[in-house]
């Protein structure tokens, strides 16, 4: 059936269950994601509170500090020293121009005649920008015009050559103090004295701190360093009883898990609220548009969220702040059930879906979570297949494991420099989570397959086995019908791998599927000695059809005592369908004739259903086929190709798939299936001299009957065989007109 068929079908019942099922686990999921599993060992302490007892780390972790990466980068960027801009020259020419103008002033005081020495010795002294000393300012006054020249002259060389190196604010002190020395030494002192008291005050910085460059050079080193990562050994202490907590403190125990914060209406349950919902909305959409049968599949329905749910809580126990205990999160194994009891494609959403809430929850690196966690889920899904045995389960394991480490070799060398040492664990933690995610799997399905009733390939795989106690009897007490069921298990098994169906499914249920005919092996020919009377001939039609139809229910019975799967009942159930009993029919119409009675058709009818599912359907085919060709032992490909047409074109018209998934490529490629094996096992084979000669004898004794040419073709036995296939006329005709419904022949 197509999407778009399943989606017509949709009930307001199925329609309602679903939408039921959906907000039970928005509620449950809801609960997951806000609710925190705290231990006994968790408290709700504050910065500046007093620790009440000694708090001690319950296990080893590894975090990133934000507080020490803090510590750390302030003190690289205390470590850049101040960046200066290159010496102003302004600076200095503005400083030897007012040089020259204290020189000009002065002179013009000392050269005053109407001035006294008191009154120039005020002026002089009220120079604002020069602190003069008493003793300077006499030797300025009673200085002659030849040293006064002198003075002048080696002031303004002597400022001008200082104020061409660099000074910045702290070397002004430096640089007056040295101004002694670079006097020229020719120089009287008393000259020298006047020549350093006016030159240095005068000396101010000309280079000045660049806070621009300075603020880019301290973040580039701040930005350099790295993440500090901080180990907490198991049972380290945090805090001893009666400590004042601090921030370092605050942060190890939120790195623990084991303080609890205050509840935030908007970030604790708003934001998680309308995430999830709107992740179940959009899945919701998604499961409708691109998966739809499984929404009239209530125990798929509610198998689902329970996996989901179970995924969410698992996150929850393990990612946040857990240090490198995520790593061994097994979300392959929760794909890889999902895969293989519901649908690989809806896997590969729902491992998107638990590992970006993974990622959410988790306190650190929650990038490297989400993808780590939605790979590793994606590679279980792979690795699977539609090879839905053990071996592949541990197959896919591996083949997680390997995916894990390289992931995460990859993200710690690239982001976060730890050791060598460290990397060899956590790629140990990888593949470790490859092995511990297929166990799971492989338990999970067990106990999955026997609580929902929901059959699984590793079932199949053990009721296969061929020491099965009910293969074992319905070896012993029908040979034949185990025979014929083997054979019929090749065909459906081939089919089914060509139209993409569930082949291990199919091949068992073709194991099952007559196991009825034990109860009463010798009403079916195949199970006939070679001379045995066929019981048939003395019973009443109607009693032989009820006989006939009665290996569907005896099947039924068998399979509830050994609790066989449900599919494998369905393949019971359903793999003859409605059809007719035509040879009982056939003779109790026709001795109805004789008395004037009429026939009840639906007593030889088989109680049904209809194949449901594309197996059942498949199995139909491949047992109606099988049984055909080996009543009526075709002598050529043609032949053996013509009886499978009409055998599917039969059951096409007479609406025995009108209720599975069956189309009509589908059925031809299911014939051609069947026509290559039955092709090898019915083919004719080489006639030997003495068989011939044996044959030439037979012919000549009955030389007086009618030629082979004349008589009619082989009558199918009064067996099961024949009742239950379709009616098949005596003879085998060449096919005439064209192909329909796919290349099938509508059957004469």
């Amino acid at each position: 059936m197509t999407v778009s068929g399943y989606q017509d079908k949709f009930s307001n019942k199925i329609i309602v269950r679903a939408i039921t099922i959906a907000l039970l686990f928005a509620i449950a999921g809801i609960f997951v994601l806000v609710y925190q599993f705290s231990s006994s060992d968790v408290v709700n302490l504050q910065k500046g509170d007093v620790a009440p007892q000694a708090i001690v780390a319950p296990e080893q972790i590894t975090y990133t500090s934000q507080i020490e990466t803090e510590a750390a980068r302030a003190r690289a960027g205390a470590l850049v020293p101040t960046e200066f801009t290159a010496p102003d020259p302004n600076v200095a020419r503005q400083q030897v121009s007012r040089l020259q103008d204290i020189f000009d002033y002065m002179e013009t005081v000392r050269a005053d005649p109407y001035a006294s020495l008191a009154e120039k010795f005020e002026w002089i002294d009220a120079i604002p920008d020069v602190q003069v000393p008493d003793a300077v300012i006499d030797q300025i006054l009673i200085m002659n015009d030849e040293d006064w020249e002198t003075t002048r002259k080696e002031s303004l060389r002597l400022l001008n050559s200082v104020m061409r190196d660099e000074i910045k604010e702290s070397q002004v002190f430096a640089k007056r103090r040295e101004l002694p020395n670079k006097v020229a030494l020719d120089i009287p002192q008393a000259q020298a004295d006047v020549i350093v008291a006016i030159t240095e005050d005068l000396i101010k910085p000309n280079t000045f701190p660049d806070e621009e460059r300075t603020e880019e050079q301290r973040q580039t080193a701040m930005e350099a360093v790295e993440p500090v990562q901080v180990t907490i050994e198991a049972n380290e202490l945090i805090a001893p009883a009666g400590w004042v907590i601090g921030d370092r403190e605050l942060e190890r125990l939120e790195a623990l898990g084991l303080n609890e914060s205050v509840f935030n209406w908007i970030d604790d349950l708003v934001v998680p609220a309308v995430l999830l919902l709107t992740i179940i909305v959009i899945f919701s959409f998604y499961i409708y548009q691109y998966t739809p049968q499984i929404l009239s599949n209530g125990k798929q329905m509610v198998l689902l969220a329970l996996l989901l749910l179970t995924g969410l809580v698992t996150a929850k126990l393990l990612v946040p702040g857990s240090g490198t205990l995520y790593y061994m999160y097994p979300i392959a194994a929760l794909t890889i059930m999902i895969s293989i009891l519901i649908d690989a494609q809806l896997a590969f959403m729902c491992g998107v879906i638990v590992g970006f809430l993974a990622g959410y929850m988790a306190t650190e690196t929650p990038v490297f979570t989400a993808i780590y966690l939605t790979i590793s889920g994606w590679t279980g899904i792979l690795a699977i297949g539609r090879r839905h045995r053990v071996n592949s389960l541990l197959w896919a394991g591996l083949n997680v494991g390997l995916v894990n480490t390289l992931l995460i070799t990859i993200f710690n060398i690239s982001t976060d420099p730890i050791s060598s040492a460290n990397i060899g664990q956590l790629m140990l933690l990888g593949m470790l989570n490859g092995i511990f995610s297929a166990g799971l799997a492989l338990i999970g399905l067990f106990a999955i397959g026997n609580l929902f009733g929901i059959t699984t390939s590793i079932q199949l795989i053990d009721l296969g086995r061929p020491t099965q106690p009910l293969l074992r009897q319905l070896l012993l007490k029908a040979p034949g019908t185990y025979h014929h069921s083997l054979m019929v298990s090749n065909l459906a098994e081939q089919a089914a791998e060509r139209i993409g169906a569930n082949s291990l499914l199919v091949r068992v249920m073709a194991y099952y599927h007559d196991i009825g005919k034990m109860q009463r092996p010798y009403f079916f020919i195949e199970n006939q000695p070679e001379g045995m009377t066929n019981v048939h001939e003395k019973l009443d039609p109607q009693i032989s059809a009820k006989i006939i139809i009665s290996h569907v229910t005896d099947g039924l019975d068998l399979a509830n005592k050994y609790r066989l799967p449900q599919a494998l009942k369905d393949g019971i159930a359903q793999h003859q369908g409605t059809g007719l009993v035509r040879y009982f029919y056939y003779q109790a119409v026709e001795a109805a004739k004789e008395t004037g009675a009429t026939v009840d058709e639906a007593n030889f009818r088989y109680p049904g259903p209809k194949p449901q599912s594309r197996e059942t359907g498949i199995l139909m085919l491949a047992d109606v086929s099988e049984t055909t060709v080996r009543a009526l032992k075709p002598q050529s490909a043609a032949e053996i190709d013509e009886i499978v047409q009409k055998s599917i074109a039969h059951h096409l018209e007479t609406g025995q798939l009108d209720e599975c998934d069956l189309t009509i490529a589908n059925l031809h490629q299911i014939r051609s299936a069947f026509v290559d094996i039955l092709q090898g096992v019915h083919h004719p084979r080489i006639k030997y001299p003495e068989q011939i000669k044996e044959e030439e004898e037979q012919k000549a004794k009955t030389a007086g009957q009618d030629p082979p040419e004349q008589q009619t073709g082989p009558q199918p036995a009064k067996t099961d065989s024949a009742a239950d296939a379709p009616y098949q006329p005596p003879t085998l005709k060449p096919l005439s007109g064209r192909p329909t419904s796919g290349g099938l022949v509508q059957q004469e």
